[in-house]
């Protein structure tokens, strides 16, 4: 079964049936219910056209959930409306699908989370992890969006901030996580670049870009995490650099800074270090207090204390690090680089270790775990 093709295919059945006059919940449902039935039928009874087969079975599916649900007689009518047979429209609707999930009856940490669900693909427990919040408590947030938008009209799209934010953490969980979603968001961002002149629009691209191009350095021939002070920085990917940092420097000197682009700047700091020795930490620093000052962010603060470690030494950052939040995400892993970086190997492989125990994927966990080994044998001898 091609998991692949069927994520691919989701985004344009779930437009065909919302464009047929299906509302959104029931639709997204329809469509799961479709997914289901071709992981049972397909292995077995491949079909020739799989986004037709996908679309005539999600439309029945709805048709009969119509049907069933008396608060929804007035649909009755599309019952005899089912797709003819054939190849389906090749029409790429997802960009639209975003926005009209960033539906103004939402609000906007709702819409996020019903676009990553219904049309990234991404789990709850991924979405809440994003969010920092427990799973059943996202769980709850998305039940109540599709609830919001069940009866609503799609005809009037969200705005370029939610879906600006869906796609950042669409690609975040794409670049790191457990589904390779990030050349997905930087195809969409690349449309809503070429539709809308924004300078926050092209920031997010610029950032999508930069971190794209040290893709091939992140892990080693065996998977294991490759640090980005560690990376063979003569695998990272130069042209998507170069396009990164020019679409970055022209949405800059609009003089309307935003998160994106500030995330952008330090990305771009990163890049164009020739080694990491090289580094320009004290104006990555500077970009951080910006970051800061837009967002408000604990985890733009715990990743600010990094920095100022690297520019002002150890102890600056663990100070930094002490007023913040110790149950933030890596939290004990940023104390442990810390404390490894100050000299105090026992803490720091004990942080290390501990840090291991509460890391969000296995690639990370194993990471950490070696960190830990790597200290207490050094310790040993």
């Amino acid at each position: 079964m091609n998991e692949v093709l069927l994520r691919s295919l989701t985004p344009s059945v779930l437009g065909i049936l919302v464009r047929r006059g299906a509302d959104f919940a029931a639709a997204e449902d329809a469509v799961q219910d479709a997914l289901v039935e071709a992981v049972r039928v397909w292995p077995d009874d491949p079909p020739r056209d799989a986004k037709g087969w996908l679309v005539t079975v999600a439309w029945r599916r709805f048709l009969d959930a119509t049907r069933a649900e008396t608060a929804r007689r007035r649909r009755e009518d599309l019952v005899d409306e089912e797709p003819a047979p054939g190849p389906a429209p090749a029409t790429d609707d997802t960009l639209q699908l975003y926005f009209l999930c960033a539906h103004p009856s939402l609000t906007p940490s709702s819409a996020v989370a019903l676009t990553l669900r219904a049309v990234g693909g991404l789990t709850t427990r991924q979405i809440a992890q994003a969010y920092l919040v427990p799973e059943a408590t996202m769980a709850q947030r998305i039940s109540r969006a599709k609830r919001t938008v069940s009866d609503v009209r799609f005809d009037q799209p969200g705005d370029v901030a939610t879906v600006l934010r869906v796609l950042y953490l669409v690609f975040n969980e794409g670049y790191s996580g457990d589904v390779d979603l990030a050349a997905e968001a930087i195809r969409l961002t690349r449309q809503l670049a070429a539709a809308i002149d924004h300078p926050e629009v092209a920031g997010l691209l610029a950032l999508m870009l930069l971190h794209h191009a040290r893709r091939a350095a992140r892990t080693a021939p065996d998977g294991s995490l490759v640090p980005l002070a560690e990376q063979d920085r003569g695998r990272w990917d130069t042209s998507a650099i170069a396009e990164g940092v020019t679409i970055l420097q022209v949405a800059l000197a609009r003089d309307r800074l935003g998160e994106f682009q500030a995330q952008a700047a330090i990305a771009a700091l990163h890049a164009d270090a020739p080694t990491a020795e090289e580094t320009d930490w004290v104006q990555i620093v500077e970009w951080y207090d910006e970051l800061a000052r837009l967002t408000d962010n604990p985890i733009v603060r715990l990743n600010r204390a990094v920095a100022v470690g690297e520019a002002d030494g150890p102890r600056a950052g663990l100070a930094a690090l002490a007023v913040l939040d110790d149950s933030l995400p890596r939290y004990t892993a940023v104390a442990a680089y810390l404390h490894e970086r100050d000299g105090d190997l026992k803490t720091a492989a004990r942080l290390y270790a501990e840090a291991a125990r509460k890391a969000p994927n296995l690639a990370e966990r194993d990471h950490l775990t070696r960190q830990a080994a790597r200290l207490n044998t050094h310790r040993s001898h």
